[in-house]
């Protein structure tokens, strides 16, 4: 598959994706200041030489030990199973293709919980203490950040299948740090033409305040300006998402009457949306609103009143993982319904593993030196199965898995980012209106 393609069916699109994909739980104690008071605060360079591992002189054979730091618990916690039922159909299937240097994989499931609590510390504890050396997760940027240190100080691969913050690619992990979703710096674009292309001249930015938000909300700004909307015609507002109430916010959007309105959160979104349906500048209202992956889904059209989310559009990183992925997700787990960073999930342990049968070891710095390597390669493939023979026999690989070309950078993240244009019902529920894809 060239590129990345989007999932059109509306299962897949209610993944109420509160993570993400630069996913961070709640976990800050500011109140809403305007876009000059917090844009210093919260600009992060992404202009740098990033972190590249080492690889040892002396291979490990030791068996390959997979743990996960996924949310079973918390405020993400619905987006835990599709990412968990993920990892275990590509354990599976790494398995059913031989293993990793003709041992099984040996998975250790583990949950991040939120910041609200030290469960990504407990995990990531007992993890390191049983010689795991790589750990998918954490879904969360925010829970990410409390534990990267740990995991690249020990030398084990910490490989996100849902974190879109921009922190994250300057952050000295030591070469340990790998996403396989895409940048908030690639959202902010999509979400920037999508506003843009509706001709929208004046934008008011609401988002919470924490790794996502913050980042999010300001690459969105830049975007904005660059496409030719006057920078005193934004305004953006950063919220502290734990707070009892959203109204001074939402009232500050009113009196500066947008065109239209950013929303950038999680499950406040629904707070917030129903606050600007009060005061007459919902998307059911007229008022042209838009949101991110960590709000369009599922879980806002269940949580707001029908038809307040009707015409409110977003942008969330989709692939085409196809009926048969799909199916075969149900198959681990068959109380499935959404499906989003199931495919960035599976291919973050299918990257791992052929990473390690590359570097003949499993050591975690090993791993780490390979992984941008097999998917930048001269020789396309799209499975474990057929990529493994490939690799054993010296070949240059492009891995190009279930959410297609990846071609990390540097950085350890895709270079390449698809979105789906999304748009609400007036009963609440997701369409694909098309997509948007953008490159670094």
């Amino acid at each position: 598959m060239a590129g990345r393609t989007l999932v059109r069916t509306a299962a897949v699109l209610g993944v109420a994706s509160l993570a993400l994909a630069g996913c961070s739980s709640n976990n800050s104690d500011n109140t809403a200041s305007s876009s000059s008071a917090s844009a210093a605060a919260t600009t992060v360079t992404t202009d740098c030489t990033p972190d590249k591992a080492t690889a040892k002189a002396t291979p490990s054979t030791e068996p390959l030990r997979l743990g996960t730091l996924l949310p079973d618990t918390g405020s993400l916690a619905f987006l835990g199973p599709p990412m968990v039922a993920a990892v275990q159909l590509a354990v599976g299937d790494v398995n059913a293709a031989g293993g990793v240097l003709g041992a099984p994989v040996q998975l250790d499931a583990g949950d991040s919980g939120d910041t609200t609590t030290d469960t990504a510390n407990t995990t990531v504890d007992r993890e390191l203490s049983a010689g795991t050396q790589v750990i998918v997760g954490a879904a969360s940027s925010a829970v990410s950040l409390k534990v990267i240190d740990k995991i690249s100080s020990a030398a084990v691969v910490m490989f996100s299948p849902a974190n879109t913050s921009d922190q994250f690619v300057c952050y000295p992990d030591k070469g340990m740090y790998f996403r396989t979703a895409p940048t908030d710096v690639l959202q902010a674009q999509a979400l920037s033409q999508l506003i843009s292309d509706d001709g929208h001249q004046r934008v008011a930015v609401l988002a919470l305040n924490d790794p996502y938000g913050t980042g999010l909300a300001t690459n969105l700004e830049k975007d904005l300006t660059d496409s030719g909307v006057a920078s005193d015609q934004i305004d953006k507002i950063i919220y502290d998402p734990n707070a009892q109430s959203f109204n001074a916010e939402v009232d500050q959007v009113k009196d500066f009457n947008p065109d239209a309105i950013a929303v950038i959160g999680f499950d406040e979104s629904a707070k917030i949306i129903t606050r600007m349906h009060e005061v007459g500048i919902g998307p059911s209202d007229g008022k042209a609103v838009y949101g991110v992956d960590g709000n369009m889904g599922n879980a806002l059209g269940e949580a707001v009143a029908k038809p307040l989310l009707d015409t409110m559009q977003g942008t969330t990183p989709l692939t085409d993982v196809g009926p048969a992925f799909q199916d075969r997700l149900k198959g681990v787990n068959p109380a499935l319904i959404d499906f989003n960073y199931g495919g960035e999930s599976y291919d973050a342990v299918v990257i791992s593993a052929l990473a390690a049968a590359q570097a003949k070891s499993t050591a975690g710095t090993d791993i780490a030196a390979n992984i941008d390597s097999v998917t930048n390669g001269s020789t396309k493939c799209a499975s474990y199965a057929e990529c493994l023979p490939l690799v054993q026999a010296g070949t240059s690989i492009a891995y190009a898995g279930i959410t297609g070309a990846l071609a990390f950078t540097p950085a350890g993240e895709p270079s390449v980012g698809s979105y789906g244009k999304l748009k609400f019902g007036p009963d609440n529920t997701l369409t694909t209106e098309g997509y948007v894809v953008v490159r670094k």
